[in-house]
């Protein structure tokens, strides 16, 4: 065996650990996030105050359509969108989130939103990473620096957890896999290949466990500077230690009562906001759940009001049970996407692409509440004041957390990084 995995390429390789994982050890190769964490490192000096320990991150794939949600109009702009008032004063929102707009006193909008990506692919990583897609480089998402800076807030459970379809999610970038997300598709469905096969004994997967590292022995020690030659044999580390985790529970939601379910949404984004709210509980620092449509070229007023429906329901039921167990002050909850969509109603009825000037949403993590930041003009086409580029906004992120947002990061090819770039938090935003 030592002989064929030296004659494989990386993929190949990849490939037979998994196999070998899951026929010998019975369970499978869980993704790079679950490798052992490392151990959370010290405060950085020069770090911003914390204020929010963990982000649940809601991302609008597609290009949500501002206008018709967190920034309305009047006039032509508007269509038939109508504005409501919520419950901070003089913020309105579009109409078709009235249950978010029950609980806007608990957090802020922001209206002045930038960016120089137009395009989905450029848009989404720019917006997850700070940085412009590049083919010679990956840049980590935003979960993955906090896994570095801060280390996992559970040692048995990954730092960062991804629910959606992750097609275009960065994930460790040039980080060690250790830092990225664990994938999981359909919160309905549990987290998988977690348990022993049936018949297997514990004493059977620690010996089973001890000839893997036997056979693996040989080829770790030939390249002992493959970094992900590490990560594959640290990842049945992280496996073992899930299986044994009676936290691992909460990625069974069948366990919250079916009324919660329900106020959360039956359809997998809000399910997926309560993954993320058993998550964040257990430990998890940093949970994504994207809720993907947005992209209405055509239909806009058919399809926008059916996916803020959906958001409206795990969004609200997210930050009133946050709320309720005490947990709001320390969770940031925000609502992105890679650019807004254009004021102007085309000849389908739909809005296009239109990173000029969009809008976001927080929620708790020390976020002032009941507030509106940044505005744009009377038709949503221009950042009229307070304009937040994207690496500013996740600076806003990353300050709530006490990220150090000065410090240099060296790539593996010795290229220096900062976690937002050149981005400047919007302080103005915390109470």
């Amino acid at each position: 065996m030592p002989d064929l995995l030296r004659r494989a390429d990386d993929l190949t390789r990849r490939r037979l650990l998994a196999r070998a994982a899951h026929s010998f050890l019975g369970v499978g190769l869980l993704p790079g996030a679950l490798t052992a964490a490392e151990p959370a490192p010290a405060a950085r000096p020069g770090a911003p105050a914390r204020r929010a320990k963990n982000v649940i991150y809601l991302y609008m794939d597609g290009g949500m359509s501002h206008v018709d949600t967190w920034d309305p109009k009047t006039g032509d702009v508007a269509g038939p969108t109508k504005t409501i008032r919520t419950s901070a004063e003089g913020v309105q929102l579009g109409e078709y989130l009235p249950r978010t707009a029950k609980v806007m006193h608990r957090g802020a909008v922001v209206r002045s939103l930038t960016s120089t990506q137009g395009a989905h692919e450029q848009g989404n990583y720019f917006m997850h990473t700070s940085y412009q897609l590049r083919g010679t480089i990956s840049h980590p998402a935003m979960g993955a620096w906090l896994s570095h800076f801060q280390g996992a807030g559970n040692p048995a459970l990954p730092a960062m957890v991804y629910v959606g379809n992750a097609s275009r999610h960065p994930g460790a970038g040039f980080l060690p896999p250790a830092h990225g997300p664990l994938f999981v598709n359909n919160p309905a469905n549990g987290l998988r290949d977690i348990e022993r096969q049936k018949g297997l004994t514990a004493d059977g997967l620690r010996e089973r466990l001890r000839l893997a590292a036997d056979l693996d022995a040989e080829f770790v020690k030939e390249f002992p500077k493959q970094s992900g030659v590490a990560a594959h044999a640290g990842a049945y580390d992280g496996a073992v230690k899930m299986m044994a985790c009676k936290d691992v529970a909460a990625f069974d939601l069948t366990q919250e009562a079916a009324a919660t379910r329900d106020a959360y949404g039956k359809e997998p984004f809000g399910q997926g906001c309560l993954l993320a709210r058993r998550l964040v509980e257990r430990g998890v620092r940093f949970v994504e759940v994207s809720l993907h449509g947005w992209d209405t070229h055509a239909g806009n007023f058919v399809a926008t009001p059916d996916l803020s429906r959906q958001l409206d329901g795990g969004l609200a039921s997210l930050v009133g049970d946050l709320h309720d167990r005490g947990m709001l002050r320390d969770t940031l909850v925000v609502v992105a996407t890679e650019f807004g969509r254009t004021p102007k109603i085309n000849t389908s009825l739909g809005r296009d692409h239109y990173p000029k000037a969009f809008s976001a949403a927080l929620f708790g993590g020390g976020v002032a509440p009941g507030a509106a930041y940044g505005r744009t003009d009377a038709t949503g086409e221009e950042v009229a004041d307070d304009a937040l580029t994207i690496p500013d906004f996740n600076a806003t992120i990353e300050h709530a957390l006490g990220l150090p947002l000065d410090e240099v990061v060296m790539s593996p090819t010795r290229r220096p990084f900062k976690v937002a770039d050149k981005g400047k938090p919007a302080v103005k935003l915390f109470s």
